[in-house]
């Protein structure tokens, strides 16, 4: 009997587990571990933070097989020697491969008081928690969203749809929101934000979080919610992980996605190191790459996989505009909002 033991089921964890159930052998069996009995869409957290969605909109259950065991519980160690996997209040669970889809956590960068005083989105938790927040600010209060990525802009935009009475600002380090994408991308949404009310600030250097005040160096920010946007890394246990990583903790992996030192056990999605920026689509890609080296593997045969090609970005404002990138060509407005609900539909349709 083969164990294939998933650590996650994101993006990356559940295509593999799908993808392996289509054409699994009678004697191996599949173990999912997630800390949650279902799949949350990690990509539209920011619209569950701004009360735009419930938290069943985002929601995806995970497959039932014969030949699948779905394991609840807390990660605390995974012992690559003796193939075990440790998890909160039960035995050991052993391994023949193993995936680690883990995901991210957030990046404070040092910064004093930010875990203690600021939100997050990155975990369904963290997000109900966010949520609560920024809904019980009263009229006229003031949330300020740090980093002015594509989390961050979706998250503002979002929220501004969802309670036009509060004051609502972004700080960033850059010069301008968006400042990783094209500069025809980066004025489109700037102008939407002036038209919306949303207060942006660059060149912000935060050096200290309290309750109730952001430090721009000796400058204090008023701020009634602080939500961070600001960075991520690997979860925790990856970063206790005693093997090579690159300079954003990100473990190294092979061809086939598998750390050198460690034959039959994958790393995808935020936690492997990767020459794209992390995101669901390339969690997914690499997902089932994963599937088609332990398919091969199964079959003794030598797996052959094609390089990576990723389709483009996506972004939402609010409900009824977007931006996005296909190739090297920007989208504006109207029709890339409509392409990322299309890509959500399917990505439920798929998954659920």
């Amino acid at each position: 009997m083969s164990n294939i033991v998933i650590l996650g089921g994101g993006y990356g964890g559940l295509t593999v587990a799908q993808e392996l159930l289509d054409h699994i052998p009678d004697k191996s069996r599949i173990y999912l571990v997630d800390r949650m009995p279902y799949q949350g869409l990690k990509t539209e957290y920011y619209a569950l933070a701004a009360g735009t969605v419930s938290d069943m909109d985002i929601r995806v259950a995970f497959p039932i097989h014969p030949q699948c065991e779905l394991v609840y519980g807390e990660i605390t160690d995974i012992d690559l020697d003796k193939k075990l996997v440790h998890i909160e209040s039960r035995d050991p669970l052993p391994f023949d491969s193993l995936v680690i889809a883990l995901g991210c956590t957030d990046n404070y960068h040092g910064i004093v008081g930010v875990s203690d005083h600021a939100c997050s989105i990155q975990t369904l938790s963290a997000t109900r928690r966010t949520y609560q927040q920024i809904n019980d600010t009263k009229p006229y209060g003031q949330v300020t969203i740090v980093g002015g990525g594509l989390s961050g802009v979706e998250v503002a935009s979002e929220l501004r749809e969802a309670r036009p009475d509060i004051n609502i600002r972004i700080l960033d380090r850059g010069g301008s929101v968006l400042s990783a994408f094209p500069g025809k991308l980066q004025q489109y949404v700037a102008s939407w934000f002036r038209e919306h009310y949303v207060e942006m600030r660059s060149h912000i250097c935060i050096t200290q979080l309290e309750r109730g005040v952001i430090y721009n160096g000796t400058e204090e920010i008023v701020t009634d919610v602080t939500v961070w946007t600001a960075g991520i890394q690997p979860v925790e246990i990856v970063q206790r992980m005693n093997q090579p990583k690159d300079q954003q903790g990100r473990l190294v992996v092979n061809e086939y996605h598998e750390l050198p030192d460690a034959p039959n056990v994958y790393v995808i999605g935020d936690c492997s190191s990767q020459p794209f920026s992390p995101s669901a689509q390339l969690a997914g890609a690499q997902g089932k790459q994963v599937a088609e080296v332990i398919s091969a593997r199964w079959n003794d045969k030598e797996p052959r996989l094609s390089r990576i090609k990723l389709k483009g970005v996506l972004g939402s404002l609010g409900k009824k505009s977007g931006f996005g990138i296909m190739g090297s060509v920007p989208m504006l407005g109207r029709i890339p909002r409509m392409i990322k609900s299309g890509v959500l539909w399917r990505s439920k349709r798929h998954f659920g």
